[in-house]
């Protein structure tokens, strides 16, 4: 029996320079597409009466960034998502994800990618319903204070020291749903980045999952618009360096910075009354 299945486009790469005169605006956008309805058929049997090309669907990326210009991702996601719904019956669930490379401006037509984090978009539209769900990836955050790690449990086989003294480090991957569809996304993004990143420099930390939360509960304090918030926060350990070799000291001063393995820590913040979602979703 067939289960669930959907297919679309993925990772279809844009680029729209809006020429505003001799100012220029550069948008950079990763966009994938997955469709999901009434595709028996063309499992089955191989009959595609109900297949719209996935090249289609790249096309119309492309012809929709040249007939709508290319803002906001939520704005463009939730354009191409219910371009599909609504002109495709077979279609029940249009999903857009979107991927949106910043770049600094450095004149009216000259630009420099910038590379602290990327910001992501996922919509999910249906004939009834759309879900929007904005976030941010690689976020490298630091603290070389503030954070202590100790009364753990112990037992045969633990070997970490508790510390009242160590680097805090880590990327921030979060997603967080919007209560409805139509806000400011530009100052909703802005807004929820900056009370992410004004919670971890601003808590003290006895564990990352304490700061964590304080992230989380941070920008659904600030951002009204926003039902939920989903993090990833891996541990970017920090070694003290052994310098007694050498005949030195070391005063939480020269670390060593660890690869892997890494500690994982995930969480969700929700607000009390926040509207169920209507769709999956996930980080």
């Amino acid at each position: 029996m067939l289960g669930p299945n959907r297919y679309g486009k993925a990772e279809t790469r844009l680029v729209r320079v809006h020429r505003d005169g001799d100012t220029h605006g550069l948008v950079d956008f990763n966009v994938s597409i997955s469709l999901s309805g009434d595709l028996t058929a063309t499992h089955l049997t191989g009959d595609n009466t109900g297949v719209l090309p996935t090249d289609t669907m790249k096309n119309t990326v492309y012809a929709f960034a040249r007939e709508h210009g290319a803002g906001e991702p939520e704005s463009f996601a939730l354009l191409l998502a219910r371009h599909f719904v609504e002109t495709q019956p077979q279609v029940r669930t249009a999903e857009v994800s979107i991927e949106s490379f910043a770049w600094d401006r450095l004149g009216p037509h000259s630009f420099r990618k910038r590379g602290d984090h990327v910001r992501t978009t996922r919509v999910s539209v249906t004939g009834e319903t759309a879900q929007v769900v904005s976030g941010v990836t690689g976020l490298v955050l630091l603290n070389s204070t503030d954070s202590e790690f100790h009364g753990f449990v112990e037992d045969g086989y633990t070997t970490l020291k508790p510390t009242t003294e160590r680097i805090l480090a880590t990327a921030v991957d979060a997603r967080w749903r919007h209560a409805g569809d139509d806000t400011d996304w530009a100052a909703s993004f802005a807004g929820s980045l900056e009370a992410l990143i004004a919670a971890f420099a601003g808590t003290y930390s006895y564990s990352l999952q304490q700061t964590l939360y304080a992230m989380g509960a941070r920008l659904l304090e600030e951002r009204a618009e926003v039902a939920e918030v989903r993090l990833a926060l891996p541990n970017k350990h920090h070694y003290l360096a052994d310098l007694s070799a050498f005949g030195l000291d070391n005063p939480n001063e020269v670390f060593i910075a660890g690869d892997r393995p890494y500690g994982l820590i995930e969480g969700t913040v929700t607000r009390d009354d926040a509207p169920a979602a209507t769709a999956e979703w996930w980080l």
